[in-house]
């Protein structure tokens, strides 16, 4: 029981970071520069940052709630 603990934290927490690096990538390839106002570097890096941590952990919820889900699966039958 708390192996299976351990091991879904472990999973839950690679998920995150693995989610949360691509979608780094993906918006390092976006231009926000218009979006953001002259000598406001260090604020709009801390946005993107947390824009990021957003749609990273978004992502790595649904995946995470579509692995549990699709193991439950086997009660149904």
């Amino acid at each position: 029981m708390m192996q299976s603990l351990a091991q879904e934290g472990l999973i839950g927490m690679l998920s995150h970071l693995i989610f949360i690096i691509i979608t780094w990538q993906v918006l390092q390839s976006l231009n926000f520069d218009e979006l953001f106002r002259k000598h406001k570097v260090f604020e709009a890096r801390i946005l993107i940052i947390f824009i990021t941590i957003a749609i990273g952990s978004t992502v790595s919820n649904f995946f995470l709630d579509f692995l549990q889900w699709a193991q439950q699966l086997i009660y149904l039958f």
